[in-house]
């Protein structure tokens, strides 16, 4: 589903950035990508989804290049933003309809989906209202919604469990195994080990640019106690296996 084969970005001026990145996505797959901050997590997500152009290698969401075919590429995922930054002066429902818009949803199909997502998550009574006083909270609530109104084939999210509640990341993670059990996937950045472990087939570690671990949730923890002493000795020993 997602294929990134070399993928270096390196900002000018600095040594900052990701460097020959290789990582494989499948359907099916809800992978976690793991690293401390400034590690390059962001910066990867953000080359992968066309935000940022990168310096070298490629990307391909289910066989279209994101040079190449950008527009057919991205017609194929959502992307969720580690900030919410989303248009203050309109109405929850008309930045929804918007999003439709742009991904050609039918009128009867948005309204479906707008509602159970909606529902869901508990916002409906707030969609009239104008988003520039939505709570960090809702405003994450509504971006995930943006995100699944047109049914994505990939989702990508940067730390989308920051600012929901218990309930609402809850749903969240049910909504991610419903995705990636009909062929889905999912590549998401965090930093709650504890649900990265408990939800994800897969894991990749990331350090100072590059992966430093990757692969099947089973084989990363092997006989380790969980996921955060891999990461914690990991880190320690900078050794890089995939």
């Amino acid at each position: 589903m997602l294929r990134i084969n070399g993928l270096s970005k390196i900002y000018k001026g600095t040594d900052k950035g990701i460097r020959d990145i290789d990582l494989n996505i499948e359907s099916g797959d809800i992978y976690a990508f793991i690293g401390h901050n400034g590690a390059g997590k962001t910066t990867l997500l953000k080359a992968v989804t066309g935000i940022h152009p990168f310096d070298s290698g490629s990307v391909t969401i289910d066989g279209c290049d994101v040079k190449s075919e950008p527009k057919k590429a991205k017609s194929l995922f959502a992307y969720v933003p580690d900030n919410p930054d989303i248009y203050d002066f309109m109405t929850g429902i008309q930045y929804l309809g918007f999003i439709a818009d742009v991904f050609g949803v039918s009128i009867r199909d948005r309204e479906e989906r707008i509602a159970k997502y909606a529902d869901a998550f508990e916002i409906t009574s707030s969609l009239g209202d104008l988003i520039g006083g939505y709570s960090h909270g809702m405003k994450q609530k509504l971006v995930l919604i943006s995100a699944l109104i047109h049914e994505p084939k990939l989702l990508i999210m940067d730390e989308p469990f920051v600012g929901l509640d218990p309930k609402a990341a809850y749903i969240l993670k049910e909504y991610m195994k419903d995705m990636t059990s009909r062929g889905g996937a999912i590549f998401f950045s965090t930093h709650v080990l504890d649900v990265a472990e408990k939800l994800c087939n897969k894991v990749a570690i990331i350090k100072d640019g590059r992966i430093i671990t990757s692969g099947l949730m089973s084989d990363v923890l092997a006989d380790k106690a969980s996921l955060e002493s891999v990461f914690l000795n990991t880190l320690d020993d900078g050794s890089t296996k995939q």
